[in-house]
């Protein structure tokens, strides 16, 4: 099993009533709303090509600074 890590997000008012509203209707706890919401936006993020590329960028200036402090 992969460790959890416990987060806490700030929400307005009115986010906090829906999120609550749509856990009741869903008979999901608000927690399992959250992940689920989360994990869609992960996979959509993962499916969208510019986002990917500025991802593969952020990589290869990462990887370059660890080779610039090598030498």
């Amino acid at each position: 099993m992969k460790p959890i890590k416990s987060m806490t997000i700030r929400l307005s008012a009115q986010q906090a009533e829906e999120l609550n509203t749509i856990a009741a209707v869903d008979g999901q706890p608000i927690s399992q709303v959250i992940r689920m919401a989360i994990a869609e936006h992960i996979e959509e993020r993962k499916r969208d090509g510019a986002f990917q590329d500025s991802l593969r960028q952020r990589i290869e200036r990462a990887q370059h600074m660890l080779l610039d402090n090598q030498n």
